[in-house]
């Protein structure tokens, strides 16, 4: 990840935006000190289906056993 100064920046910015959709993160630097960051914007995350993992994945008979009472207990 590069460091670029906020001066540079102001005069290269086409240019660091082009690297960012290429797939760079860039620290934009005020001095020495970290101010933000460019990074490639990702896709929205879509809303949680209910049922989305059926079939995906599966719990043995075990997962609906009771648990032993030395477990319980540790739970207080």
């Amino acid at each position: 990840m590069e460091t670029v100064t906020i001066e540079t920046a102001g005069t290269q910015f086409l240019e660091l935006i082009a690297r960012v959709e290429a797939g760079d993160e860039i620290v934009l630097t005020r001095g020495e000190h970290p101010i933000a960051k460019l990074v490639p914007f990702g896709p929205v995350r879509g809303k949680s289906v209910f049922g989305a993992m059926h079939g995906v994945i599966s719990l043995g008979d075990a997962f609906f056993e009771p648990l032993p009472k030395e477990e319980l207990a540790a739970w207080g």
